[in-house]
This record gives C-alpha cells, sequence and structure tokens, in this order.
C-alpha cells in the first residue's frame, strides 16, 4: 500500500469521527502523525518491576507501585492554594498522592476501595512516603495490558485514554510492518553507527522489548531529528544563498567617527570589542553573519548604530527589523539622536505608516536617497525594494521565522551583511541550529550610569504592603509595573491571578485616583501602540499587564516592577521583565510576589534576588527547564525536537551536522538524502524542507 502512512487517523479500527476530533487535539491527523507521536520517555510502565509501597526510594526518583485508595482530601496551604491528597495504602504500608492545581480533580474519581497504578517521584512525608508530579490510572484499566511488559505512557487529551492511544498505535506498527516504513538516513550513515533500522526504532520508542533496545531506539530517533533539522536548514541556505557577491566595506570613516562623538557616553571595553568584531566582518568580502548577545540594557543599539553607519558611509543601504511598532519607534528616536549631524537618513515603516508617506519612503528606498530604514514585519512586503542594501540588522530575531529572515536578506543584489540582536543568551549549539553559521559576540555589563534594579521577593501575605510601597513610588512622580501571567482566570491555572482581574482590583483599590492602564495581547495592535505611547509619555502612571512588554519597551521613568505569581515564570523570563526598569539613573526596584511557598519555587526566585547577570540566570534556566521550553524551536520557524535535546545531545547535534554537509556535498549521498526526505512522513519537517 503506497503511502500508507498519509492516510487519515479514521483508517484505524475503533477511530471515528468523534474520536479523531480527540487525537487532532494532539495534532495526530494521519497514521504518520500517530507514530511520531512518542511516549513520554520518563513515564514507561515496567510491569516487572512493580515495587510495593515499603521498597519506595525516597530519594525524589520516579517510581511506579499498585495501591489500594483509602480516601481523598483537598487541603489549602499557607499561601491558598489548594490541592488534594489521596492516601493509598498495600500489604507494606501508607502513601500520600499529592496534586496540584488541575490535576487535583482527578482525586474526586478514585473512590475508597479502587485500585491505582501510580507513577511518580517520591519523598519522605511527615506521617506517610509522598508522592508528587505524578500519573494517576485504573488498575482495571491496565488489566488487558499487563502480559506485555513495558508499555508507552502517552501526553493525552480530553476523552483519550491510554488505552486508545496502545491500541491505534499498535495498528500503525502492524501497518509498518506489513508495508514497510521509507528509510530517512543514508545506508552509509546508519552502518556508520549501527543504527537500528527505522521500523525497529519507532517499534521500541512505543513498546520496548527491553531497556536496551528502549536505549537504541531513542539513539536512532535523537540523531534522526538532528540530522533532518541540520538537513533542511541547509537545503533553506543553499536557496537563499544563491551565489550572490557579498560586499567588502572601507575601515571605519568620519560618519562613525561623528556618530562616536555623538554618544553621550564612551563604549565599555565589551561594546568596543563587540564593534572591533563587526567593523572587521564588515570589511571582509565574505558576508557577515553574527549574533550580537548583551544583557538586558547593555547598549546593543549602540553597535547597531555604527554598523549602519559604516554601510552609509560607504554607500550602501541598511535595515533594522523588530517584533514590534513600538520597538522600531523607539529604535528610530535612539538612531536619530547618535545620526545627528551626520547627513545620514533614515526613516521607519510598518503597519501604521500612512498611504502617502509610505509611498514616499518606497520611492526614496529605491532610488538610494533613504540610508537607513528602521520598521517591522512590513519590512517584508514584496514592494519594499533597496537600491543597494547591504546590512540587515534584526533585534530580537528568535521573534522571526527562517523564512521571514530570507525574505529580508533577499532584498538585496548583494549577499549583505547580517547582524542579529538578542538580549536573551543563546547556547553555541542553539545559535547554529537557529541561525546556521553564525559568529557570535557577547557583551556583558551596562553603560556608566545604570543602576543595578534591585529584586526582592515576598509571598502574597505581604501583597497589600507591596502595593503601598507602589503608591509611594507614583507619588514620588515615578511610574509601575504590575505584569501578570495571564489575560483571564481559568480553571487549568487555578490560584493565578490574571490581568483583568488584577486591575479591576486594582482601580478600586490602591490606583483610584491614579491614571493606570491595561494591556495585553489580546488588544488590537493599534490599542496596545496607544496604551504603551501614553505610559512612555508619562500620561499613564501604571500599567497592568501581561508579557507583551518584555520586549524593547523604554520608559526610564519607572522605577518599580511588581510580578504577580511570579513562579510561573522561568528565571531568563523574569531577567527580561525586570530589565524594562532600572533604564534611568534613579534606583529601580522588582518585587515578585509568589503564593507558591514550597521551598524549591522560594529557592529558585532567590537566585534573582542574588544575580543580575542574564547570562548566569539563563544557564540556570537552562539546567532547570532545558532548551526546549527556553527556546522553544517553533517560534524560529523551525520544527520542535520531540525526542533530542540540544543542551544534553550537543555531541549528536554536532555529529549531525558533519554529516548532514557531506551528504549534501556528495552527489550519491545527496540523492539518498532527498529520497528519504521525499518519503518522510513526520509533518513537523514538511514546512522546513518544502520552504
Amino acid at each position: 500500500m503506497e503511502n500508507w502512512w498519509q492516510k487519515p487517523i479514521t483508517a484505524l479500527k475503533g477511530i471515528g469521527s468523534k474520536r479523531a476530533e480527540a487525537f487532532a487535539r494532539l495534532e495526530i491527523v494521519t497514521i504518520g502523525d500517530l507514530l511520531n507521536y512518542y511516549p513520554r520517555l520518563d513515564s514507561y510502565i515496567d510491569y516487572s518491576h512493580l515495587a510495593t509501597i515499603r521498597e519506595l526510594k525516597t530519594d525524589g526518583s520516579r517510581q511506579i507501585f499498585e495501591a489500594e485508595a483509602l480516601r481523598a482530601v483537598e487541603r489549602v496551604s499557607g499561601g491558598g492554594r489548594r490541592y488534594a491528597v489521596i492516601t493509598v495504602k498495600d500489604e507494606t504500608g501508607y502513601a500520600e498522592i499529592f496534586l496540584f492545581g488541575a490535576q487535583r480533580f482527578q482525586a474526586r474519581r478514585f473512590k475508597a476501595g479502587s485500585r491505582i497504578l501510580v507513577t511518580g517521584r517520591v519523598k519522605p512525608g511527615r506521617t506517610a512516603k509522598a508522592v508528587s508530579e505524578v500519573l494517576l490510572q485504573f488498575c482495571d484499566e491496565e488489566s488487558l495490558d499487563k502480559s506485555v511488559g513495558i508499555l508507552p505512557v502517552y501526553n493525552l487529551t480530553e476523552s483519550l485514554t491510554q488505552q486508545n492511544l496502545r491500541a491505534a498505535v499498535r495498528q500503525a506498527l502492524q501497518l509498518a510492518k506489513e508495508y514497510g516504513l521509507p528509510e530517512t538516513i543514508p545506508d552509509s550513515i546508519c552502518r556508520q553507527y549501527g543504527f537500528l533500522s527505522r521500523i525497529e526504532a519507532v517499534s521500541n520508542i512505543h513498546f520496548p522489548e527491553s531497556a536496551a533496545h528502549f536505549r537504541a531506539a531513542k539513539k536512532r530517533l535523537v540523531y534522526e531529528e538532528l540530522f533532518l533539522l541540520q538537513c533542511g536548514l541547509m537545503l533553506n541556505r543553499e536557496h537563499n544563498h544563491d551565489g550572490r557577491p557579498g560586499v567588502k566595506l572601507a575601515r571605519d570613516g568620519k560618519l562613525v567617527q561623528k556618530v562616536l562623538q555623538n554618544l553621550p557616553f564612551t563604549l565599555t571595553g565589551a561594546q568596543q570589542k563587540a564593534w572591533a568584531d563587526i567593523s572587521g566582518d564588515m570589511e571582509d568580502v565574505k558576508p557577515m553573519h553574527r549574533l550580537l548577545q548583551g544583557d538586558v540594557g547593555s547598549g546593543k543599539t549602540v553597535i547597531a548604530a555604527l554598523a549602519l553607519a559604516k554601510a552609509a558611509e560607504n554607500g550602501f543601504q541598511g535595515c533594522i527589523m523588530a517584533p514590534t511598532g513600538i520597538l522600531a519607534q523607539q529604535h528610530l528616536e535612539t538612531l536619530t539622536d547618535f545620526f545627528k549631524d551626520t547627513g545620514i537618513t533614515i526613516k521607519i515603516l510598518t503597519s501604521n505608516t500612512k498611504a502617502a508617506e509610505r509611498r514616499e519612503i518606497l520611492q526614496e528606498l529605491a532610488e538610494g536617497t533613504l540610508n537607513v530604514l528602521v520598521g517591522t514585519h512590513a519590512l517584508l512586503q514584496e514592494d519594499v525594494v533597496f537600491a543597494h542594501l547591504a546590512l540587515v540588522v534584526t533585534d530580537e530575531q528568535h521573534r522571526f521565522g527562517v523564512n521571514q529572515r530570507a525574505a529580508l536578506v533577499n532584498k538585496s543584489d548583494y549577499a549583505p551583511d547580517v547582524l542579529i540582536m538578542t538580549a536573551t543568551p543563546i547556547p553555541r549549539t542553539l545559535a547554529l541550529t537557529v541561525y546556521g553559521d553564525v559568529e557570535t559576540s557577547v557583551m556583558r555589563g551596562m553603560p556608566p550610569g545604570r543602576k543595578a534594579v534591585e529584586t526582592l521577593c515576598y509571598t502574597g501575605d505581604m501583597r497589600q504592603k507591596v502595593y503601598a510601597g507602589m503608591v509611594r513610588q507614583i507619588e514620588a512622580g515615578r511610574q509601575v509595573y504590575v505584569v501578570c501571567a495571564s489575560i483571564e482566570e481559568s480553571e487549568a491555572m487555578e490560584g493565578i491571578r490574571s490581568v483583568n482581574d488584577v486591575y479591576a482590583e486594582l482601580k478600586k483599590t490602591w490606583l483610584k485616583n491614579i491614571p493606570c492602564g491595561l494591556l495585553h495581547g489580546k488588544l488590537k495592535p493599534a490599542e496596545k501602540d496607544e496604551i504603551m505611547e501614553a505610559f512612555a509619555a508619562g500620561k499613564l502612571k501604571c500599567l497592568v499587564t501581561t508579557t507583551v512588554i518584555e520586549v524593547g519597551v523604554n520608559v526610564p521613568n519607572a522605577t518599580l516592577m511588581i510580578v504577580e505569581n511570579a513562579d510561573r515564570f522561568g528565571l531568563a523570563q523574569l531577567h527580561q521583565l525586570r530589565g524594562r526598569v532600572g533604564r534611568g539613573d534613579k534606583q529601580s526596584y522588582c518585587v515578585l510576589l509568589t503564593d507558591n511557598q514550597e521551598q524549591d519555587n522560594l529557592a529558585r526566585l532567590t537566585v534573582l534576588h542574588n544575580s543580575n547577570d542574564g547570562f548566569e540566570l539563563a544557564q540556570r534556566d537552562l539546567e532547570l527547564r532545558g532548551a526546549g521550553q527556553l527556546f522553544g524551536l517553533r517560534q524560529h520557524g523551525l520544527p520542535d525536537l520531540r525526542l533530542a535535546d540540544i543542551l544534553r545531545d550537543t555531541d549528536v547535534l554536532l555529529a549531525a551536522r558533519k554529516d548532514a554537509a557531506r551528504s549534501l556535498a556528495q552527489p550519491e549521498l545527496r540523492k539518498e538524502m532527498l529520497k528519504g526526505a521525499a518519503n518522510l512522513f513526520d509533518s513537523r519537517f514538511a514546512g522546513i524542507f518544502n520552504s
């Protein structure tokens, strides 16, 4: 049966249109999608290793046991957080299962006498062994499977059970054995590393024959993900770098010197080093492809200004693309100051630019009389044509996809120099994955006059005192951000103070007679711009907002940020957020409020109190959360990685990258690789191979 994996999931027995809708919520539409829906790698059920409660080790490791439910109760922590506890027993002892968040509602399903299969992390409790981060299942649901051995555990959606997933995957694997699975990796590479065949790997990732078979399957599939990702990126670059010549610029001249003289400060050592790297790149005929990582407030825009001036003094054009209209406007204002009396012409193009002004900008751009264009996604439109574009700068580029970046670079007859700026520290292996062949410059420290933001962490019982302090800051002529984790309250995020609720509460109480604004992602772009401009102009004294202000908003008069439910944010994101204050010469503060009084949570937030180094905090976040969550590839226009981890699998990534380059360079290997890609049934990679 040709291309059987492309058939809809309804081709399998027991899956009608209603159940297919449930599968679709897991992004499973075809049989191929189902085979690529891998189990949770830390939650397989090995029935040959079921422990008794007495045998459970209280070392925090994930273990599995079977027990009888005695009772379930709901409790409230000292910080007001609701949770449930199920007490269970077997013939050897007792254990308590702790359920937090939306999971606590599961407690109602397990009545006294129910037999429960429990998978979770075990620690010593006050009266019995305590189990958290749990997966609970009725034992009778599993009775048919107990003879199988090692069983997969999948992430589910409502109305689907583990039995539903397992039965469907078994059918799909049977089809794979009957009709075959296409290989995706050249045969020589499979032999080189001793990989399992694809059918063996897929079978043993779902239903491992043994622990050794599982490890071999994971090894093959981790490599496959990284190899395909690198092949797709390299093909993408081949398509976009079509032999255009690069631009070789002269050494720094009068315009660059004039910009340096216009600066209200002397470049820091880190800025000088970064500029030496970038200036040197621009003087080479090989196109620059450099990532400039600078901590929040480190002065990256200054370096961009020097690069744009260098392009202009050599008779070329430059552009800088930002993710929001507000940030683009701020870049325009900052660059205009830096370019004073240089003769460099600069304008801005966004979706809000009026038609007549837009026509004028496009004409000047096409004629070459406009040196620098600042803008948003509006720069990507087809009628935006440059006369001689030689420098492309993107700010917070992780907000732009692969094809968007390529579209801007392709607006030149040359292969332009590319400068990528980010305040999010990115490991080199991830930078290679996301940006390709990229050199990296790192700027630590802040320009003179900036004071470190003092960060304080309080539990919810201090909330009223914190808001009283907010009023004092406003009365002293300062401005304040209040940041919330969600827009609206939902059952799935119980205990989260939504931005709508906090705004309504503060308007009635502490901010009753104080001008304040509400800002979140569901507002129309024009509304968001209007509110942010009013805050930047000082008309609003307090902004109650979600993380939409995370990137690039510059309000020097804002000296206090209060973050509600701070435990819901990563360390790197909290550092990004607090970078919105402390942008003037006044001492600024960031107050983290949390109702989660667990020691691990409080210890994590205390790290922010002790450190203002974004690179150190990003490293801690990487250790805690992994690169996938911190730098989700999908936002770059790249497929998510389901098995590979860029930090853990660095050596595999580098090997896969080398093998991908070799495969594309050798005609026979290239033909084999492209055949594998053509037979690829993993829809995650379709976009990158077809772009």
